[in-house]
């Protein structure tokens, strides 16, 4: 199972390991070695149709749910490159279950992420055309697998955390349910 991430506001994609996912909500503990965090908030779907160049006309076949997250970066004085920033353990915040595609086209139901209880970023569910296009995207350069997430940024990535500022909780709300809390602790 791949985790294929779309930069905000590319066309290109990356893909992370599956050991990049964060699959129970436990406190992450950073490495000594990181000075800081960057995140991205994303709206992601599993992949539950395997294909290759998928034509925008059948896209919307290629997923069977979606839900919100982050996606996590760790700095170091010695690596700014995407490929180490974004290959730590469980730094993809892609939480399940996932919701029906429905729940998104209204563009009513809200996303909010907290940092320590303060408002850090909020949406409304509109994001289907967004992971749409992005499995056309990938679907050009990668084989979608059956299982796979294909995550798509929503802002620009940013920094979240840092060492000298020391520990922080986030907290992720959609459709009012609590979809992820954790400490990143340093």
């Amino acid at each position: 199972m791949n985790i294929i991430a779309r930069p905000y506001g590319s066309d290109r994609c990356y893909c992370r390991p599956d050991t990049t996912l964060q699959k129970e909500n436990r406190d992450l503990y950073c490495p000594e070695s990181v000075e800081s965090i960057s995140w991205a908030p994303v709206i992601f779907a599993r992949i539950s149709k395997a294909g290759r160049y998928v034509g925008e006309k059948f896209a919307s076949r290629y997923y069977d749910g979606l839900n919100f997250g982050t996606l996590l970066y760790f700095h170091d004085s010695s690596h700014s490159d995407l490929a180490f920033t974004s290959c730590a353990d469980h730094t993809s915040i892609l939480p399940f279950p996932l919701y029906n595609p429905v729940v998104m086209e209204n563009g009513k139901n809200s996303f909010v992420i907290r940092k320590d209880n303060e408002i850090l970023y909020t949406c409304h569910a509109d994001g289907v055309k967004a992971i749409e296009e992005a499995i056309i995207q990938a679907s050009q350069t990668t084989s979608l697998r059956i299982g796979d997430l294909i995550a798509v940024e929503l802002s620009p990535v940013s920094i979240l955390a840092s060492r000298k500022d020391g520990d922080i909780r986030m907290d992720g709300v959609f459709c009012e349910n609590d979809i992820f809390g954790f400490r990143i602790i340093f």
